[in-house]
């Protein structure tokens, strides 16, 4: 996707988790997130914001950890969230096509790193404060930008050595978009090791998960059931059980 578009995402699905935010209220539950409240949400999302953007404006070119949260509730944490995030597209927006400052993933650039990134981090987060309002209904997500995750996922996160899906024995997981022909359809070889993950049906599958990609996107993120699971379901519980993102 084009940075701009990325940005786009960034600055929409920001003001759609705070207007969430805001009718759920900072003492609500997320269910997608057991154990946060809304005030965790908005603070996590608030600071992740702030140090994404420290990066690009300070062109800090080594990790550094990010800032501090603060104890503030109600409209006025949601009010610091709203300016952080404010920020972040703001930083987005003017900085250079070729800045260069730390990113953590592959990417043409760390501008292009950092605008994907916070696209999915946003969005990811607006469904959890969705998910705090009650019912199950989320806002749509395009599917061309459901794909796009899903590669960040399974390209760029889970093929870290940190992540912790893994078999004992070799067996392969199949994820199928169903509503995006020629381009949704990957195969994960599960193995000992990290996940390798390719495009295309390369190989048999044990299991096979599929959906439309906007389903598949938060179910891939453990937001959301998978739509269908088929062959062997212990990879798609294997799936649910280790593929929680830990950044340190």
């Amino acid at each position: 996707m084009e940075i701009s578009a990325l940005i786009q995402v960034v600055d929409d699905e920001g003001q759609l988790l705070a207007r969430a935010a805001e009718e759920a209220g900072t003492e609500a539950k997320v269910p997608t997130c057991p154990g946060w409240q809304v005030r965790d949400l908005l603070r996590h999302t608030g600071m992740v914001h702030r140090w994404a953007a420290a990066f690009i404006t300070e062109r800090r070119t080594a990790y550094q950890l990010g800032g501090e949260v603060p104890d503030l509730e109600g409209d006025a944490l949601v009010g610091w969230f709203r300016q952080g995030h404010a920020a972040l597209v703001e930083t987005l927006n003017g900085a250079p096509p070729d800045v260069e400052c730390w990113a953590f993933l592959p990417a043409p650039s760390p501008l292009a790193f950092w605008a994907r990134r916070q696209a999915h981090e946003t969005t990811v987060h607006r469904m959890d404060a969705e998910s705090a309002r009650g019912g199950t209904s989320f806002s749509p997500i395009r599917t061309a930008f459901a794909v796009d995750g899903i590669e960040e996922l399974l390209f760029g996160f889970h093929a870290r050595s940190r992540s912790q899906v893994r078999s004992d024995v070799p067996r392969v997981l199949r994820v199928r978009a169903t509503d995006a022909p020629g381009e949704g359809s990957w195969t994960v070889r599960l193995s000992e090791g990290p996940p390798v993950t390719e495009r295309g049906s390369t190989a048999p599958a044990d299991c096979e998960v599929s959906g439309p990609a906007a389903r598949l996107y938060p179910a891939l993120w453990n937001r959301l059931p998978f739509p269908e699971v088929s062959g062997d379901r212990s990879l798609a519980a294997l799936w649910r059980e280790k593929s929680a993102i830990v950044m340190s």
